[in-house]
């Protein structure tokens, strides 16, 4: 059973208590002695109703009213006055409140005006009850810090509440589009529909169409004899997530372009018109516009598709991201491989900091995931992440290489001072490897299997004695 919220907005405590107590047994009750408060408590959460005085101290209850009903619409207000002024009245039914109440406070009648209110609200909340749970059951799981992870909330935010406009998706490979996708679905008002992703680029052109739109019995050599539902079928009342749709073949580009305008089709051998209700998400990594221009992509198509475009940054343009989504792909791999890893070493975070991520949020995780498995101490550590070599990759954990055979050393009979050797052959290669790397210190770090920011720490100190 839902548990509806009531916040009561009145100065008079005595007023704020008696509500309380008959009501808190069916409803959570959450008190404020004046407007001011009230207010800001909504910027964490939003009541289902809203019991509020007129006359309030300072903000009026109507103000309040006003900023209540635009942030949250369809959440009732039951506005108490202490007499029958009917101008006020009149001005707060004009702002959206529900009914009004006059003080002394009749119970029954209080009782009624609130059943009232709440079945106003009743198949709202049951919808948003059943989201919430599908949500965290469901949830893509976005990890950041940065301002572009923000936008992109507000985005999907934005455009889930609509439930059959096309969206675009555009990124580099790797940054994450389908869990873009994943997440308008969830937020959208066809969550409880199915979500189907196909890759256009993964089927051969002459099975594109058939896999999209489905075939009749007997449509070609092969075909199954009852015929076959196509993915956008199997999306009705839900999403079709279509990644790389720039690699329609030009036949399925002509029917995706007459279902989008009239939510019909033809299957494949078929005359049969077919018409679903379908949420069309798609994604490229490729440049459409160029595409266009080229003729390799329906201009009319791309107009359809692109009603809402969204550009997802890589990750090296988010670098405020990169060690939260380590720190989640850490404990994601921990328990996938039954370890307890405590976190990264300081010189693995400098690393993958410094690190130019190609292959975006995937590579990342791929880093993770292999630092984790080799991993034998409690923290992933630089040597484990393989990547001190050969374009940032070393395929080889250290644990799995054959040690190279040691030199043969003669101590003389003399001695040596060690720490000075030692640092004399530092500072000669770190000299050489500057010289080699032309100054580029990042490049000299990887010519010596360091860490650029060790290099940089080393290379001062040396140069400091």
């Amino acid at each position: 059973m839902i548990r509806y919220t009531i916040a009561i907005v009145d100065d008079e405590e005595t007023i704020r208590d008696s509500l309380d107590i008959i009501l808190s047994d069916e409803y959570t009750i959450v008190s404020y002695a004046d407007a001011e408060s009230f207010v800001v408590s909504l910027e964490e959460t939003l009541p289902d109703v809203v019991l509020m005085d007129i006359g309030l101290p300072r903000m009026s209850g109507i103000e309040a009213l006003e900023i209540f009903k635009a942030r949250a619409v369809n959440s009732p207000v039951i506005m108490i006055t202490a007499y029958e002024d009917i101008n006020m009245v009149i001005s707060s039914m004009k702002m959206g409140a529900f009914d009004f109440i006059l003080k002394p406070i009749n119970p029954d009648i209080l009782e009624m005006t609130i059943k009232k209110a709440i079945s106003s609200i009743a198949l709202i909340k049951e919808v948003q009850v059943l989201q919430e749970k599908f949500l965290q059951a469901n949830e893509p799981c976005f990890i950041g810090e940065s301002k572009n992870i923000e936008n992109i909330m507000d985005f999907i935010n934005l455009v889930s509440k609509s439930r059959d406009t096309p969206i675009m998706i555009l990124g580099e490979t790797g940054t994450g589009k389908e869990l873009i996708a994943k997440a308008i679905h969830a937020r959208s008002p066809v969550f409880q529909g199915p979500f189907v992703a196909v890759n256009c680029s993964a089927f051969p052109e002459d099975l594109i169409e058939s896999e999209l739109f489905g075939y009749e019995p007997y449509a070609f050599s092969g075909a199954k004899r009852q015929g076959k539902k196509g993915l956008i079928e199997e999306a009705d009342q839900g999403t079709l997530f279509l990644d790389e749709v720039a690699d329609l073949s030009p036949a399925g580009q002509a029917k995706l372009l007459r279902f989008l305008e009239n939510g019909e089709f033809y299957k494949v051998g078929g005359t049969q018109i077919y018409r679903v209700q379908t949420r069309v998400v798609s994604a490229t990594n490729k440049d459409l516009d160029l595409l266009v221009k080229e003729e390799k992509f329906r201009k009319d198509l791309y107009f359809r598709l692109c009603v809402v475009t969204a550009k997802i940054p890589s990750l090296n343009e988010r670098p405020e991201d990169i060690l939260p989504l380590a720190k989640h792909f850490l404990h994601e791999f921990n328990l996938k491989f039954g370890k307890s890893l405590k976190g990264i070493s300081t010189e693995a975070q400098a690393l993958l900091e410094a690190h130019a991520f190609t292959g975006n949020v995937r590579e990342l995780k791929n880093i993770i995931e292999r630092s984790v498995l080799v991993a034998r101490n409690q923290l992933v550590c630089v040597a484990e992440m393989g990547l001190l070599s050969n374009e940032g990759r070393d395929p080889v954990h250290p644990a799995f290489q054959k040690p190279a055979a040691p030199e043969t050393l003669s101590l003389p009979e003399e001695g040596v001072h060690l720490t000075d050797l030692l640092s004399g052959i530092e500072r000669e290669y770190m000299s050489q490897a500057m010289e080699r790397s032309k100054g580029n210190e990042s490049q000299a770090a990887k010519l010596l299997n360091m860490n650029h920011h060790t290099f940089r720490y080393r290379w001062k100190k040396l140069y400091a004695e």
